[in-house]
């Protein structure tokens, strides 16, 4: 099985669930009313706003994956393109050890001059050593970006989670709606 897309990781995740009759039903909505409002048109009224509102924020949404799809695209293009530049002016790794330890092939195979002579055992261990340790340390350096990055993807991860089951970082948003709700059904009992 092929893995998801990007498209349909943000679709599955923001759009799909974000629908209020999946999150919120009318029937759990009537219940925010006192019983002899249950079937009243304007409860149904505010409902169908709330969906109004619901469904202009997912098209907000959809807008801003779209446009993230685009963003990814053009990075992923440009990711590729700094590879094939980078393999382009990388010089060989292999014959850059080769040269190394023997020294240009020219020197080699034509040279007659003993003072080119290619490293010496005594003279390629510490060269070989301090290679070592550069790529220990680019490892320890990689090793740490990675686990930044990793850290980084659980906290966008566990961000996402959190919008997906209706925990915002503004905290201030549930008191709102509840106010909004007790002055409806304050209004609602004065009608009656």
């Amino acid at each position: 099985m092929a893995p998801p897309t990007e498209k349909e990781i943000l679709t599955n995740y923001l759009i799909h669930p974000a629908q209020l009759t999946a999150v919120y039903s009318f029937s759990q909505f009537q219940k925010n009313f006192p019983r002899p409002h249950h079937d009243s048109p304007l409860v149904r009224s505010l409902y169908r706003d709330f969906q109004a509102q619901q469904a202009e924020a997912i098209d907000v949404v959809s807008a801003n994956i779209a446009r993230e799809l685009v963003r990814g695209a053009a990075m992923q293009r440009e990711v590729i393109r700094l590879r094939r530049d980078a393999q382009r002016t990388e010089p060989d790794a292999e014959l850059d050890i080769e040269r190394a330890v023997s020294g240009p092939v020219a020197e080699r195979e034509g040279g007659s001059d003993d003072s080119a002579k290619g490293h010496s055992l005594r003279s390629v261990l510490p060269e070989l050593d301090g290679a070592v340790k550069a790529l220990e340390a680019e490892i320890r350096l990689l090793s740490d970006e990675q686990e930044t990055l990793s850290e980084d993807v659980k906290q966008t991860i566990s961000g996402l989670s959190d919008l997906r089951y209706g925990k915002f970082a503004n905290g201030a948003v549930k008191g709102q709606v509840e106010g909004g709700l007790d002055s409806l059904c304050e209004a609602c009992r004065d009608k009656a």
